[in-house]
């Protein structure tokens, strides 16, 4: 099974099929509208209007599983994300990324990635008692660990990339523009 098999739930409850997005280099992120990380959204807002010319998708799953940091409704949360912060790439429905709730698209992308570390920001260093708190092992395995978590999949559909949400977004565009 590969990236283009799966189907998400856009915001209206219809089924989309990531066949839709098949030779385009997709960062797929999962976001929520209460969390520290928040203002990813004006970086990313700008990647997608530097580049969705060139081939790029941002495709963006709110999750309210990290401290109930989603807690709207679909129609809120895009309310909010539009409103202040402009975003016009796609956003999806709500979903878990973990759990027995995980959607399929996501078991998929976290059994074919590892955790690479928080790093030592000063973000990083608030981040990680609270991540080792809910799951003691955190660094031992590929689930997703907060909120604003992001996946390269190049023009072929493979995970080139997984960065998580104390990384520089400065390291996301360079791994965009590389596969552009």
């Amino acid at each position: 099974m590969g990236i283009y098999d799966f189907k998400v739930k856009a915001q209206d409850g219809s089924e989309v099929s990531l066949e839709q997005y098949r030779g385009k280099v997709l960062v797929i992120v999962n976001t929520a509208t209460g969390c520290g990380f928040t203002p990813q959204y004006d970086e990313l807002q700008d990647l997608y209007d530097l580049h969705q010319k060139d081939g790029l998708e941002i495709l963006d799953f709110p999750c309210n599983q990290f401290h109930d940091q989603a807690p709207g409704s679909d129609e809120e949360i895009h309310s909010f994300c539009t409103g202040r912060y402009g975003i016009t790439f796609p956003q999806f429905s709500k979903i878990d990324v973990n759990g027995e709730n995980a959607i399929p698209l996501y078991q998929y992308l976290t059994q074919n990635t590892s955790f690479g570390g928080f790093g030592k920001s000063p973000m990083a260093l608030v981040l990680k008692p609270v991540v080792k708190k809910m799951d003691k092992d955190y660094k031992e395995n590929g689930n997703i660990k907060w909120n604003f978590t992001k996946f390269v999949i190049d023009r072929n559909g493979e995970i080139v990339a997984r960065f998580e949400p104390t990384e520089p977004l400065d390291a996301l565009q360079a791994k965009v523009e590389e596969l552009l």
